[in-house]
């Protein structure tokens, strides 16, 4: 992505993001003025793009200090914002139509981590090195609506039934906000009677593969953005490798990613 299309996409975000900021009273000690919401907005999206250290945010793109942008990624974690702008953005695209509720893919993908930090655990895939894992739900186009983190140890299915209870209520449509899709589609990690039943009780079809009795790639037609979706994420810089030892810094760059991503698909983007 050049840098033309960089500047537009942080334009773009911010002023989808300025409502929902806390309101900050200036000092009455007075001090340095406060590092404004757009450069530091500007200044995290260059570090999740690249995947730089914090501390070694190039000072002459004007986006303040790596610390200080790193404090405000923390404090709009903490205030709930990165959350509402990602269900502002999948309203927006509701409204656009960009929106497909009739099939949701889940996946799980596994990372490296260095050591240290929650939410971790060792990758039975990578001879044991401490991960953590990124689950996902995306809409028939591969649009990230639901995630969440586990250590790399942790079964996919374990967090079946919370990522399905977790899909948020999307509005931007007249009437009530859509929250189910009509059919579910993972892998053979899901196969079990408890996640099936999850999902006929909340009025979804199921389609999971079955261990056994289908080949890998007998839902690949659907499940694969999912997959493609991991790649995306996969692609900035900061999440390759969970660099970050808190979860909720981490937390905030997916959700940030994600709503890249969903800028992305919006039809000025498209």
């Amino acid at each position: 992505m050049g840098q033309n299309k960089n500047r537009e996409i942080s334009a773009a975000l911010y002023k989808k993001l300025a409502p929902l900021l806390p309101i900050v009273k200036p000092s009455a000690k007075g001090g340095r003025p406060r590092l404004s919401d757009e450069q530091a907005l500007n200044g995290i999206l260059f570090v999740l793009r690249t995947g730089i250290p914090w501390e070694e945010l190039p000072q002459e793109l004007g986006f303040g200090s790596g610390m200080t942008c790193w404090r405000r990624l923390r404090d709009w974690q903490a205030a709930g914002v990165w959350h509402e702008l990602h269900l502002k953005l999948l309203g927006d695209l509701r409204m656009a139509d960009k929106l497909d509720f009739e099939r949701f893919s889940m996946d799980g993908a596994s990372g490296a981590q260095p050591p240290g930090g929650p939410h971790t655990g060792p990758n039975p895939t990578d001879r044991g090195k401490l991960g953590s894992k990124r689950h996902i739900v995306t809409d028939a186009q591969g649009i990230p609506v639901m995630f969440c983190v586990t250590g790399a140890n942790r079964h996919d299915s374990v967090v079946f039934e919370e990522l399905v209870d977790a899909l948020p209520q999307v509005g931007g449509r007249r009437g009530r906000p859509r929250r189910r899709p009509r059919k579910l589609h993972a892998d053979k990690g899901y196969d079990y009677p408890r996640c099936r039943a999850h999902l006929r009780l909340r009025g979804i079809q199921d389609r999971i593969a079955r261990r056994g009795t289908e080949r890998n790639n007998r839902l690949g037609r659907h499940r694969w953005v999912v997959e493609r979706t991991h790649a995306w994420l996969a692609a900035f810089g900061k999440l390759r490798t969970r660099f970050e030892r808190r979860i909720d810094i981490h937390v905030a760059l997916l959700s940030l990613a994600c709503c890249v991503i969903c800028l992305r698909s919006l039809p000025a983007f498209c």
